[in-house]
């Protein structure tokens, strides 16, 4: 209802206060729900795909808090948007990737692009955590991050500044380009697929990500992930898929 019309239905001021505070106390204990029991899912061809783990499971380094906002509210968001987005047109009948190969780079595309790549990034980022994680590959990625960085504190010091220094929102990678692995970054929903290079894993980097734990300590984030929540068995299947 808009301002003029609820004065206009509450001539009397007395009468209005009363409609403005019931008003503010529904909207104050809508606020106490757990935000991910009150995001609606848009009908559509997209899904949102189910975390791989509890949403407390990644506690104390990211709070179930912070994954009901960020996985709740971001990532469904960009669910629901995209479609509404490709609603009647032939991209509703296309995988996500190919939507996102498909629109990458055109300006008249963009928001679909927008969404579309955010829904696999952050897909893909659940994915690259995991409860009890960080720690150092093994086998054949161990070996390939020791010949492409020299050793694995220097691909971490490398994964890390990538993270840390992304001006604004966006994402570090690790990424396998032609034969190489490489550390590289991404703003806003820009996605290593669509340069040609094949995503190992990732961290977000977006403030939603981590600034209800950290507020602006970026860098105590990333630490944070690289040593306790890393999936290094999510980047070997990937380097050998």
């Amino acid at each position: 209802m808009s301002e003029t019309a609820l004065f206009a239905s509450h001539p009397n001021r007395r009468q209005f206060m009363t409609v403005l505070a019931a008003g503010s106390a529904a909207f104050a204990l809508s606020s106490l729900v757990k935000p991910h029991l009150v995001h609606a899912a848009a009908s559509g061809p997209f899904t949102l795909p189910p975390l791989p783990w509890p949403e407390d499971a990644l506690s104390p380094q990211i709070s179930a808090n912070t994954l009901g906002f960020h996985y709740g509210k971001h990532h469904q968001g960009y669910v629901n948007n995209l479609n509404t987005l490709v609603l009647d047109t032939p991209l509703a009948d296309q995988s996500l990737e190919t939507v996102i190969k498909a629109t990458a780079g055109k300006v008249n595309q963009v928001a679909i692009f927008n969404n579309a790549a955010q829904v696999w990034n952050h897909t893909f980022y659940w994915n690259s955590l995991r409860p009890k994680g960080g720690g150092k590959p093994t086998g054949a990625l161990a070996e390939q991050i020791d010949k492409d960085f020299g050793d694995f504190e220097k691909f971490k010091t490398e994964f890390a500044k990538a993270a840390v220094s992304q001006f604004g929102s966006g994402w570090a990678w690790l990424v396998k380009d032609n034969d190489k692995l490489a550390v590289v970054k991404t703003g806003n929903a820009d996605t290593p697929m669509v340069h040609g290079q094949k995503p190992l894993l990732t961290i977000d980097v977006w403030e939603h990500a981590y600034y209800l734990d950290y507020q602006n300590r970026r860098a105590d984030y990333v630490a944070a992930v690289l040593d306790h929540l890393i999936n290094w068995e999510f980047a070997a299947q990937n380097l050998a898929a």
